[in-house]
C-alpha cells in the first residue's frame, strides 16, 4: 500500500518523529511516498530518505494511492487537501503543531491508529468545500477552501463595504473590517473567533460571518449551500485581499466573487477515540472550571 505524507516544515522535534514513523510504516509494509519539498528537507538531514518517491501535483496521485498522511497542524492539513482534492484519497492528520481540530491525532498515538487503519477499524467522515470564482479567473486552480475564504482590507484604517447577493437575491451590504464566507469545517476556524457559530460536520450549509462590523445588530447568518453567494467589495482603497483557507490574493476595488459549494467532496478518516465532539470539546475545555 503507498502512502502520501506532507509536511510543511521539519523542525528537530518533527524529525526524530518521522525517523519512528517511517520505522512504523515498514512495520506494516506500507510504502512512503513524500511531497517533494518535504523530500528535500528530509536529504539534507539524512540519506535514509533517499529511496523514496515523490509527488508534486494532484495528477501525481493514482489508484495506488490510498492514503495520504499530513504532519503537523491544522494549516499543513489545509495545504495536503489541494493535493487529493477530487481523487477520493482518504487523509489523516497527525498533530505536531496547537490547537488542531482538524489535525487531531496526537503524535504519541501514531502507531496505534495506523495499526487501527490497517486492520480497516475507520470511518470516513466526508467534508465539503466551497469553490471561490472571480470573473477574470483569477485564482486558477487554487479556487478551492476547505475552511474558508475571507475578505479583508488592505493597508488601512477605513472599513470597506461588501455586497451579498444569496441565489442572485441581494442579501446585506456589509460595512465593516471582512466578510468571512465558512464551510461547516470552517466554522471551528476564523469564522469562529468572530463570533460564527460552530457546526457539525456534514450539515449543507455555509456560514456569512463579518469581521467587526459596524452595525453591531449585523450577526453571523447560516445559509443553505445549494444556494450560490455572490459578494462584491468597494471602498477608498483601489486593492483589497481575499484570502483563502489563509492564502492571500490581491483583488481589485469592484471585483465581484462567486461561491459555490465544490462537486467534489474530500473524506477524512476518523476514528472512534476521536471523533468531532470530543474533539471540540476537548479543544475548547468545554466543562473544566479553572477556578478549581
Amino acid at each position: 500500500m503507498k502512502v502520501a505524507i506532507y509536511a510543511q516544515r521539519v523542525t528537530k522535534k518533527e524529525f526524530q518523529y518521522l525517523g519512528q514513523f517511517k520505522s512504523i510504516l515498514e512495520e506494516l509494509n506500507w510504502q512512503p511516498i513524500l511531497e517533494e519539498n518535504l523530500a528535500a528537507i528530509l536529504l539534507k538531514k539524512s540519506d535514509a530518505f533517499k529511496k523514496y518517491q515523490t509527488f508534486n501535483q494532484t495528477t501525481d496521485f493514482n489508484d495506488d494511492i490510498q492514503l495520504m498522511i499530513s504532519v503537523g497542524g491544522d494549516g499543513t492539513f489545509l495545504r495536503a487537501v489541494k493535493y487529493i482534492r477530487g481523487t477520493d484519497v482518504p487523509i489523516m492528520g497527525i498533530n505536531s503543531g496547537r490547537l488542531g481540530f482538524l489535525a487531531n491525532t496526537a503524535l504519541e498515538d501514531t502507531r496505534k491508529f495506523l495499526h487501527l487503519f490497517n486492520a480497516g477499524k475507520y470511518e470516513y467522515q466526508r467534508r465539503s468545500l466551497i469553490k471561490i470564482e472571480t470573473q477574470d479567473e483569477l485564482l486558477g486552480p487554487d479556487c478551492y477552501a476547505l475552511n474558508e475564504l475571507a475578505f479583508h482590507k488592505k493597508d488601512t484604517s477605513s472599513m470597506i463595504t461588501v455586497h451579498c447577493y444569496l441565489d442572485n437575491k441581494f442579501l446585506n451590504s456589509y460595512w465593516a473590517d471582512g466578510l468571512i464566507v465558512a464551510t461547516p469545517t470552517g466554522s471551528t476556524a476564523y469564522s469562529l473567533s468572530c463570533g460564527g457559530p460552530i457546526i457539525t460536520p456534514g450539515c449543507a450549509v455555509h456560514i456569512l460571518s463579518p469581521i467587526a462590523p459596524h452595525n453591531l445588530n449585523v450577526r453571523p447568518v447560516v445559509v443553505p449551500d445549494h444556494m450560490p453567494i455572490q459578494l462584491r467589495v468597494e471602498g477608498r482603497e483601489r486593492k483589497y485581499l481575499l484570502t483563502i483557507d489563509g492564502q492571500p490574493h490581491s483583488v481589485k476595488n469592484g471585483t465581484v466573487v462567486t461561491v459555490t459549494k465544490a462537486k467534489f467532496m474530500i473524506n477524512v478518516v476518523k476514528f472512534e477515540e476521536n471523533n468531532f465532539l470530543d474533539t471540540i470539546r476537548n479543544k475548547m475545555m468545554w466543562g473544566i472550571d479553572q477556578r478549581n
